[in-house]
């Protein structure tokens, strides 16, 4: 077995299997999408996310000219015109003046809408940084400072959400409010853990579940910075209901999970499943992984050789320094020092949409060999680690995971292989 060869091909079939362009076909086959069609209203286009472009190029080849609307994507992630469509490009994980540009140009084709208009929104992870219309009283420099905080403390993305949503003018169900009365088909990809609509891209075609009360803990709990008067937005509630949504969840990381088990199994590894839900630190989570394969090499639990342990989901970073890197370029790191010297153990990790952090980078992989070469280098992963520089140490040890863009967006997967 070539396991770096095999994890290659895994990962990129398994990013494959999870591309938003089947997905969104399949949704606009629903019946009650065709009945919107068949209405004889105006049908416009919103697509917000990392595979905006992607989703809105899928809905345009099956619907044809007749539409019009707006798509609002990462730096990088567009891939050409889309006919009737304005394409838009933006800052995330902190939002810019583009995203600003972006979200008002695409409000601007949802106003005056009537009963009989549809507005196919299509909805993918990094919404939340891309499409953004701060409140009255918020200002773009409030909303990256505040952004910024919630990053670097490593507050989960829901609390992120949560705080996003309660500052928005979009999120949080506001943007149906805007499109009202006009009918809101809502195609989403998940790039959330338990797929929570109002968390997804903060929301903003769904009632929204956490409270002001909530937000308000959460600067508490983070010792969060903010200004008196953005405590007093922080307290105005977000709408609780709304009657002109439909949804529907096309992909997830537990897809993306089971795409990695099956063709695993296919080169003869036997796979196992750990979790989809993974959300604690990702130094810990890479050192886990490697207990985890050095468990198995020495006992055959969980799972005999040769296997391949799957987890998905969404770790965390507390920046403690000022280097480069991203949650799965430490996860990927740590594992390096958890299987120093094991010659037949690959550990991979990476986002699924090919950009780890503010990154080139998806991820990276190593093996037994990794920290040798960095020693070698006099590169010390603890330090690395303690400096939040994975990237520069993994490219020193050309194990960086490059995929470039890949279009979708749902969480993160990791991956062992043990021969």
């Amino acid at each position: 077995m070539n396991l770096k060869k095999d994890m290659l091909e895994i990962i990129d079939n398994s990013i494959k299997a999870v591309l938003p362009e089947s997905a969104v076909k399949e949704a606009l086959k629903r019946p009650d999408f065709q009945a919107r069609l068949n209405n004889g209203g105006r049908l416009i286009v919103a697509s917000i996310g990392k595979a905006a472009w992607r989703m809105a190029k899928a809905a345009g080849d099956i619907l044809g000219a007749n539409i019009s609307g707006a798509v609002v994507t990462k730096y990088e992630h567009s891939m050409g015109e889309i006919k009737g469509l304005e394409i838009f490009e933006a800052g995330h994980p902190v939002l810019d003046e583009n995203t600003l540009k972006g979200t008002k140009a695409l409000l601007e084709h949802v106003k005056n809408l009537s009963e009989k208009d549809t507005v196919l929104f299509l909805v993918s992870g990094g919404g939340s940084a891309l499409f953004e219309l701060p409140s009255e009283g918020v200002t773009l420099e409030d909303m990256k400072d505040i952004t910024s905080q919630l990053l670097s403390c490593g507050a989960d993305i829901v609390e992120i959400n949560t705080i996003r949503k309660h500052l928005s003018g979009v999120k949080g169900g506001r943007f149906a409010q805007l499109c009202s009365p006009a009918h809101v088909f809502m195609v989403v990809l998940s790039d959330v853990l338990g797929d929570r609509l109002d968390s997804i891209a903060s929301g903003p075609a769904w009632p929204d579940d956490s409270t002001s009360e909530e937000a308000l803990a959460i600067v508490k709990k983070y010792s969060l910075k903010i200004k008196p008067e953005l405590l007093k937005i922080l307290a105005c509630e977000t709408p609780k209901k709304l009657e002109n949504v439909t949804a529907v969840i096309t992909g997830s990381v537990t897809a993306l999970c089971e795409a990695a088990c099956e063709i695993a199994k296919s080169k003869g590894y036997n796979p196992l499943v750990l979790t989809t839900t993974m959300t604690c630190e990702a130094r810990e989570g890479g050192s886990l992984m490697a207990s985890i394969a050095r468990e198995v090499l020495t006992s055959g639990r969980p799972v005999k050789t040769p296997c391949a342990i799957i987890v998905g989901g969404e770790t965390v970073v507390h920046l403690t320094g000022h280097g480069k890197g991203g949650r799965n370029q430490e996860f990927a790191l740590a594992a390096a020092a958890g299987i120093s010297g094991l010659d037949n153990v690959v550990i991979a990790s990476l986002g699924s949409d090919g950009t780890d952090g503010p990154t080139d980078a998806a991820g990276g992989i190593v093996d037994g060999r990794t920290e040798e070469i960095l020693k070698e280098k006099k590169i010390n992963i603890s330090e690395v680690l303690k400096e939040n520089d994975a990237y520069n140490a993994l490219k020193a040890a050309d194990a960086l995971l490059m995929t470039g863009p890949t279009g979708t967006n749902v969480n993160d997967v990791a991956l062992a292989l043990i021969g």
